[in-house]
């Protein structure tokens, strides 16, 4: 169903890959917008449990999209290079590819916001987080995306060691 990776060479190992998606502080996820055109939109994100979770309003353009067509796909960049004098870049970088639901329950919905909490302010207190996810609660979605299939791809000069 997925593609294999044309060029193997510069595919990441499944642990490589995962780190940059525990890591990773922002991405792009690109969902089937208005029209039949494209979407995309960065965003905040944590990986959990094989999962990618994200916060979102509660209506716009993003959540129009994934209500009319759940599969979409989320861009990782973890290194960007420009090499000027190679007319190129050292790039690393991960694409997964999923499906997302908007979380439904207040169990699942608060487990996704406490996960996206610790990740971005891993030494707040807990009484502080609790209170501070109370405070923009009401008008919070979360989202969750089933990943289905990732990929880890990183420049051939990476892959041969020249600036790891």
């Amino acid at each position: 169903m997925f593609r294999e990776m044309r060029r193997q060479k510069q595919q990441l190992s499944p642990e490589r890959t995962e780190a940059i998606l525990q890591t990773a502080t922002c991405g792009v996820l690109a969902v089937s917008g208005d029209d039949g055109y494209p979407y995309a939109v960065p965003l905040s994100f944590v990986y959990a449990e094989g999962k990618l979770y994200f916060h979102s309003a509660k209506a716009g353009h993003k959540i129009d999209a994934i209500q009319r067509q759940p599969k979409a796909s989320f861009c990782i960049i973890d290194q960007d290079q420009i090499v000027p004098d190679e007319y190129t870049t050292y790039y690393r970088s991960v694409i997964a590819f999923g499906q997302i639901r908007l979380l439904q329950t207040e169990e699942e919905k608060r487990h996704a916001i406490t996960l996206l909490a610790k990740k971005y302010f891993p030494n707040d207190t807990v009484s502080h987080r609790e209170e501070s996810i109370n405070h923009s609660y009401a008008p919070v979605l979360m989202l969750e995306m089933a990943i289905e299939h990732v990929t880890g791809k990183e420049a051939i000069e990476l892959v041969r060691g020249q600036n790891a």
